[in-house]
């Protein structure tokens, strides 16, 4: 089993910067790909980024390409942190942001249904 625990989602204005962190634990989590996703009220939960195990690969939706970077901290084979930098925020940028972790895999790049395990969601909201 693979625990994930969000925290970093606030209130900022249009233009401004936060950085989400998602604590992940149990089994060998450091060698399995992990990614962000979001879902908006009213809308499909979409794929934002991914990373590789090793942090090798990453991979990002074409909205925030350029604006959002990811990345990991392995401290141990059972214990990481990944990141999310999301930088010139917009107004879209507005949702419930998950973590996830792949069900067994290196690397899951956006294919949502080989993510196994989730967060419980953190919110951003983007004011004007």
């Amino acid at each position: 089993q693979v625990q994930l625990v969000e925290s970093g989602g606030g209130a900022v204005q249009v233009g401004g910067s936060l950085r989400l962190s998602c604590a992940a634990s149990g089994r060998t989590v450091s060698m399995i790909g992990m990614g962000w996703f979001r879902q908006a009220p009213g809308k499909e939960r979409e794929f934002v980024a991914s990373i590789s195990g090793n942090g090798g690969s990453t991979d990002y939706a074409n909205s925030v390409d350029g604006r959002f970077t990811i990345s990991r901290d392995n401290a141990d084979n059972a214990n990481n942190i990944m990141y999310l930098q999301m930088n010139s925020l917009k107004p879209e940028d507005m949702a419930t942001y998950y973590c996830a972790a792949c069900r067994a895999f290196h690397y899951c790049a956006g294919h949502e249904g080989m993510y196994a395990y989730w967060g419980q969601g953190t919110r951003v909201d983007v004011s004007s």
